[in-house]
């Protein structure tokens, strides 16, 4: 696999300082730009960063690079990288119009923000669920006007603690599913530091979180048809999102009813058995065994079992019947690794493993 030159677009925030770390040694993406606010830029890394959130230090290699501005310099970065990262906090408009004009001069973008989620002709991609829905670039590229510039994005972080355990399920029929979900600080860009109020406190309200997490899974489920991305109309979701006193990690309960039954040995086996495009092309990030199942009664735990893979698979526990759905059963995911940073350079290597990027 060729080397890429990319850009990390929101450097300095958490998601952007996760980047780094899982970047400074990637064996297929070489960081040539790192790009955040006016108020950052012309600043080297290491002084433009107010707050380093990660428990690993800041790379060297990146703390004398200068940062620019992504908006001001765009032209110039996406002129200097074969694609780029984004992962800024700015209004949902503003992430659109910045995303949009760096895909129109030909920078594709890989996106970890929500805005474009819904943009009928953008994927919105978990990579070992919906590679497929990639076919969509070519009608995206057309609509913009270019030869190499698209947008593409990751879903949701608490998604990914229960919606790859459903997938494998919908061959039984899926009916409906309800799932609360208890979601880490670091969710909304916090430390314990920064979020003093979460101490020996849950915060049940999440800003736009329920929506997010009922409807995405429609679009992750839909089919390309006609040049765009048509939502699936089932299963029905309800969620509810809460946030919890922990650090890193997104846990949700899951409810799920089916047409067809099965058993509880064959819905352990299909987690045991399923795997995606990651596995099948061996991709640097992508986990060996997608879906973990423990057997022990209080797994999986945040602590434990967060950076299991590398904090790239999605772990499962407590599988068993329900008095009211047909069973009931606990998710697990790393929500700033699979979640959101590495969710976002697995599904690059996917597209680079593709040829998208060529």
């Amino acid at each position: 696999m060729k080397k890429y030159t990319v850009g990390i677009i929101g450097a300095t925030g958490m998601v952007g300082q996760r980047f780094a770390l899982l970047l400074k040694d990637h064996p297929w993406f070489e960081v040539g730009a790192l790009a955040a606010s006016s108020s950052s830029a012309g600043k080297k890394y290491r002084d433009a960063v107010r707050r380093w959130h990660m428990a690993e230090p800041m790379p060297e290699k990146f703390a004398d690079m200068v940062v620019m501005d992504a908006a001001a310099d765009m032209r110039k970065i996406a002129s200097s990288v074969d694609f780029c990262f984004c992962a800024v906090n700015m209004k949902k408009d503003e992430i659109k119009a910045l995303e949009e004009a760096y895909a129109r001069a030909e920078c594709p973008i890989v996106s970890n923000n929500s805005a474009h989620r819904f943009t009928p002709d953008v994927p919105m991609v978990i990579p070992e669920i919906n590679a497929d829905h990639l076919e969509v670039i070519s009608s995206q590229r057309k609509r913009l006007g270019t030869k190499r510039g698209f947008i593409a994005v990751k879903s949701n972080c608490s998604l990914q603690s229960y919606v790859p355990l459903l997938h494998p399920l919908k061959k039984f029929g899926i009916k409906c599913a309800a799932v609360t979900t208890y979601q880490a600080i670091s969710g909304a860009g916090k430390t314990f530091e920064t979020m003093p109020e979460i101490i020996d406190n849950i915060i049940p309200y999440i800003g736009g979180e329920e929506e997010k997490s009922e409807r995405e899974p429609l679009k992750i489920w839909g089919h390309v048809k006609g040049g765009e991305i048509a939502l699936a109309d089932a299963p029905a979701i309800t969620a509810q999102c809460l946030r919890v006193p922990v650090s890193d990690g997104h846990t949700a309960a899951c409810f799920v009813s089916f047409e067809q039954k099965p058993t509880a040995g064959e819905i352990l086996e299909a987690w045991r058995a399923y795997e995606g495009e990651p596995q099948k092309l061996k991709l640097p990030s992508a986990p060996e065994r997608f879906i973990h199942y423990f057997e022990e009664a209080d797994r999986p735990q945040p602590k434990l079992d967060r950076m299991v893979e590398r904090g790239m698979a999605v772990c499962a526990g407590r599988l068993r019947a329900d008095s009211l759905f047909d069973y009931k059963f606990i998710g697990f995911s790393h929500n700033t690794l699979r979640g959101a940073a590495g969710g976002a350079v697995l599904l690059a290597e996917l597209l680079a493993a593709k040829g998208y990027f060529d």
